[in-house]
């Protein structure tokens, strides 16, 4: 008589997957390189800069995430994310100095820093490690500091190959 195969993984009520593209934020993200509103790409000239911020289109950036940058080696004045900030704000979703990572990791710290974790509490938990999304690597990070504490036990990948990361002692 042939023994019946038993898929363990899916019969597990309390293994868990924590899929961090379930939180990813709808929306356009853009970067905004001031480098072009620079003279020569390296100095700001307040006059200057300050006409280019009049005859820009903001409302481009409606209901979108917003990366300033300067992809030059530029000394940017710290008043001039500020004025930048001022102009963007009642358009964008949101804004950050830096890259379109640093703007993910934004996010993600937002939404993972308010996200209830209780129903992961004393679960068998996966963190699904591949995702179509761009899911910054600091978000994996954030994810686990707030699980840890309340899961019995922690993996990453898929069920069928996950890599252990945490199990309560």
């Amino acid at each position: 008589m042939k023994e019946e195969i038993v898929n363990r993984v899916t019969q597990n009520q309390k293994l868990v997957t924590f899929d961090l593209e379930d939180y990813y934020p709808t929306g356009s993200r853009v970067s905004l390189d001031i480098k072009d509103w620079l003279y020569q790409g390296l100095i700001l000239k307040e006059n200057d800069f300050r006409a280019h911020i009049a005859n820009h289109d903001w409302t481009q950036y409606k209901n979108t995430y917003v990366a300033l940058t300067c992809s030059t080696d530029a000394i940017i004045p710290g008043w001039a994310y500020l004025l930048l900030t001022s102009q963007l704000a009642p358009y964008a979703s949101e804004v950050v100095v830096g890259t379109l990572e640093m703007l993910e990791t934004y996010l993600y710290h937002d939404i993972l820093s308010h996200l209830d974790y209780t129903p992961f509490q004393d679960k068998y938990v996966i963190i699904k490690g591949c995702s179509n999304k761009p899911v910054p690597p600091n978000a994996y990070t954030m994810a686990i500091q707030n699980l840890q504490p309340l899961v019995k036990s922690l993996r990453y990948g898929e069920a069928c190959s996950s890599v252990p990361l945490y199990k309560q002692t």
